[in-house]
C-alpha cells in the first residue's frame, strides 16, 4: 500500500490522493525532464527518522537547480498526513516493527507554471533492501565519468544535489544486476572511491584497539549523505575516529569492513567487490549495528 499526499495551499495539511490515479501533467517538467528533486526518508518506530537533515538537503538542492520550494510547514505537514494515511492500514501490533519509505518529490512544474508540484509518498520497504542488511551484498566498481574535481569546474552538472534524474543511476545498478552483483561503487576517472547509485561509502578498521571510520570527501561531487552524517556524529560520541577520504579502490580492499548505507536500507556489509572477498569484521559491524539502532 502506498499513501499519497499533495502539498496544496489549499490544504493546510496536505491533499491525499489516489496513488493509482493520474495526478501530474504530461506537461510538468519533472516528468518531461527529470527537472526535480526528492529525499527519501525512513519511518521506523513511530518516527520520520532525520527529517530535519533531509529537508536540509532538499533546500540546498532546490539552491542549486533554482526551484522554489514549498514551505518547511507545508512539507511537514504533507508528511505527518501522508504518514497517517500509510498508518490506517495496519493495526497496533503491526505499526510496532513497521518500517517504510518517505518520499518527498518537488518538480519544476510546467514550462510557464510559477512554482512547482510537491507531493509526499509513504510505502513499506521492500522484503530484499531488508535481507541486504542481513546478508550483506556483493558489489562491483564502476567508473562514473567524471573526475573528482568536476563539481567545481562544472556546477551545471549539479553534482552532489539529490535530483529526480536518476536514469545513469538505475542504468548502473541494472548494470551490476546483469553482472550478478547487488550493488555499485562508482570511482572518478582520476581513481577515486565516490558513492553508490543510491547510497554512500563507509569503511572501518582498528589499529592498537581504536577504531576508525572513514567515508569519501564531499569535494569530488559525492551527496552529503544523511545517513552517513548522524552515522559519524554517534560514532564519534562514542569514541570512534573519522577520516574523510580521499579514498582509492584499494582502502576498500584492505579495510576490516565495508558498508553502503542509506536512509532507508542503512548499513549494508559488503561482502566482495569484483568477485573478491573482503573482509567483514564481525565485532566492528556489531559495534557499529548497536549506533544504528540507537539513531535510526
Amino acid at each position: 500500500m502506498t499513501a499519497l499526499v499533495f502539498v496544496d495551499s489549499a490544504s493546510p495539511a496536505g491533499r491525499i490522493a489516489d496513488p493509482q490515479q493520474p495526478q501530474l501533467s504530461v506537461l510538468d517538467q519533472g516528468v518531461t525532464r527529470g527537472d526535480g528533486i526528492f529525499e527519501t526518508a525512513h519511518y521506523r518506530a513511530g518516527a520520520v527518522r532525520k527529517l530535519d537533515a533531509h529537508l536540509s538537503r532538499m533546500q540546498a538542492s532546490a539552491a542549486a537547480l533554482e526551484i522554489k520550494l514549498p514551505s518547511e510547514e507545508a512539507l511537514r505537514g504533507a508528511v505527518d498526513t501522508a504518514v497517517a494515511e500509510f498508518l490506517k492500514d495496519y493495526d497496533d501490533a503491526a505499526q510496532a516493527t513497521l518500517e517504510a519509505a518517505v518520499k518527498i518529490v518537488v518538480t519544476r512544474g510546467g514550462e510557464d507554471a510559477d512554482h512547482g508540484v510537491a507531493w509526499v509518498m509513504v510505502s513499506a520497504l521492500s522484503a530484499s533492501l531488508l535481507e541486504q542488511r542481513e546478508k550483506g551484498i556483493d558489489v562491483i566498481l564502476l567508473d562514473r565519468g567524471y573526475d573528482s574535481t568536476v563539481a567545481d569546474r562544472a556546477p551545471w552538472l549539479l553534482m552532489g544535489a539529490k535530483t529526480l534524474s536518476y536514469a545513469v543511476n538505475m542504468a548502473a545498478l541494472r548494470h551490476a544486476h546483469h553482472q550478478g552483483a547487488d550493488d555499485v561503487i562508482f570511482t572518478s576517472t582520476d581513481g577515486l572511491v565516490l558513492e553508490g547509485p543510491t547510497s554512500s561509502v563507509l569503511i572501518a578498521s582498528t589499529v592498537d584497539g581504536v577504531k576508525t571510520l572513514t567515508t569519501p570527501i564531499l569535494e569530488t561531487g559525492i551527496l552529503p549523505g544523511t545517513t552517513q552524517g548522524a552515522i559519524f556524529a554517534a560514532a564519534e560520541k562514542a569514541g570512534w575516529d573519522l577520516g574523510y577520504g580521499p579514498l582509492e579502490p584499494h582502502h576498500l580492499m584492505e579495510a576490516d569492513a565495508v558498508w553502503l548505507v542509506s536512509s532507508v536500507r542503512l548499513l549494508a556489509p559488503i561482502n566482495s567487490i569484483d568477485g573478491t572477498k573482503i573482509s567483514r569484521d564481525a565485532e566492528l559491524h556489531r559495534d557499529l549495528q548497536e549506533l544504528v539502532d540507537q539513531i535510526m
